[in-house]
């Protein structure tokens, strides 16, 4: 366990947002190298993978549940030094993991299908979707456990063991993505499937490095038994501050699925295209990711050892860390966005689209770092519900006016990129200042329960 209550708050953030970042651009990396060797077998492969690959979106939004309960209540447990709190929440969150690893199995092999005949722009690109998703479920479902261990670690102000466990696997997923693709060495080409199936063994691969972890290292937190039954109690204070975040991803799912559906029309290179642009963003975003998901623990900490003063600096430190690195990333995509996106496809049309992709959304990476940073401090204050409102109001900014667009007549894609850029920089604004209101509230708070 590491006393985030403690010591100088930029320290903290850059030490926890370090190993986080690492192991974020090492879970990106899953994607990405199944999208170089995916690219390869055409433009439909690719944008069904991309189609199905959003559904993520929804294994995230149960995962961000489980996750971000389980460490805002630890690191809140931590700073007011109740070790046995922590322990409950933790064994408790691990036996929810197994809930919605069986709910995640039954509901995507069920509705997957219906889900990419819905949004594949022909058949060649439904089909592809279709089986690099039912391979992938898996290593989706398996997510859940590996979740619910990592963010106990968080909680607790520890991240470099999972930074490790999540570079082993990906060097794993590098190592089967060519055999089981391609069919290197075995001459048995899975194509799509191939994808799917790497990351799943993978993400298993993962999930037992992390139960080791925890049973033989971590002595802060760990399984007991006698704890593993239910307790109503528990999951209601895990769902209170995780359903929202989760319903945060939720909704990107909804913008991911109304974006493939508007472009539909432009054909499968265009949605290649976006899918190979938006994987790229992803792996962009890490750096103000990491810092967000720095802030929530140290801030939450400071939360639960009543430190107002200290949850505030937190707040000011992410910010400016956070300014800085996507002032630096929007200015590369400005210059060669061509750089990022080469790598992954040489068909002009698909790189076309890519590339503006990126010039125009690369205006609200700023906004965008702010966004996160602010949904960590409400993860940290024990109070979501803000930031799922900010992400919702996109549902009136840019879902309506998107879907009214693409009715027109002369509807081009960079309009559908510039209402997106709109839409976030009016969330940021109001995430901004619900977050404002949530601290001062919470200083009151904070300062009438503290020890004299």
């Amino acid at each position: 366990m590491q006393d985030l209550t403690q010591g100088s708050i930029p320290k903290h953030v850059v030490r926890m947002a370090a190993p986080i970042m690492i192991g974020m651009l090492f879970q990106t990396l899953y994607f990405l190298i199944d999208l170089y060797f995916v690219a390869r077998l055409g433009d439909a492969a690719i944008a069904g993978v991309g189609a199905a690959g959003n559904v993520q979106f929804i294994v995230m939004a149960l995962t961000q549940i489980l996750g971000v309960g389980t460490m805002a209540l630890i690191s809140h447990a931590v700073g007011r030094k109740d070790r046995e709190d922590a322990n409950l929440v933790f064994n408790q969150s691990l036996l929810l993991a197994l809930t919605c690893t069986a709910v995640t199995l039954v509901g995507g092999y069920a509705l997957g299908g219906a889900y990419m005949r819905t949004l594949g722009a022909d058949a060649a690109t439904t089909q592809a979707g279709i089986d690099y998703l039912y391979w992938f479920l898996p290593g989706l479902a398996l997510q859940f456990a590996q979740i619910a261990m990592g963010s106990a670690l968080r909680g607790t102000g520890i991240a470099k063991p999972t930074m490790v466990v999540q570079m082993l696997t990906v060097v794993l997923n590098a190592i089967l993505a060519p055999v089981l693709i391609a069919g290197w060495l075995t001459g048995k080409p899975m194509g799509v499937a191939g994808a799917g199936l790497a990351t799943s063994i993978s993400v298993a691969a993962g999930v037992v490095m992390m139960a080791l972890y925890f049973a033989r290292l971590e002595k802060y937190v760990g399984f007991d038994p006698s704890q593993f039954h239910a307790r109503l109690a528990v999951w209601k204070r895990i769902l209170h501050i995780g359903l929202p975040p989760g319903g945060e991803f939720a909704l990107m799912f909804v913008y991911m699925a109304v974006i493939y559906w508007v472009i539909r029309g432009f054909g499968a290179e265009a949605q290649a295209g976006f899918g190979i642009g938006q994987r790229v963003m992803q792996a962009i975003f890490l750096p103000a990711m990491a810092v967000a998901f720095a802030t929530a623990p140290v801030a939450g900490q400071n939360v639960g050892a009543r430190r107002p003063e200290r949850v505030r600096a937190t707040f000011q430190a992410a910010v400016a860390i956070g300014t800085v690195l996507m002032l630096g990333l929007t200015a590369l995509c400005q210059w060669r966005p061509d750089w990022l996106v080469g790598a992954f496809t040489q068909e002009t049309t698909v790189i076309a689209v890519a590339v503006q992709f990126l010039s125009i959304i690369s205006l609200n990476f700023v906004a965008s770092g702010l966004i996160f940073t602010c949904s960590g401090m409400f993860q940290a204050l024990g109070n979501t519900l803000p930031a799922f409102l900010s992400s919702a109001s996109r549902l009136l900014t840019f879902v309506v006016p998107a879907v009214w667009l693409s009715s027109q007549p002369g509807f081009e894609l960079r309009q559908l990129w510039l209402v997106s850029v709109a839409s976030v920089t009016l969330q940021a604004i109001l995430s901004a200042v619900l977050l404002l209101r949530a601290l001062r509230r919470a200083t009151v708070t904070m300062t009438a329960a503290a020890p004299a």
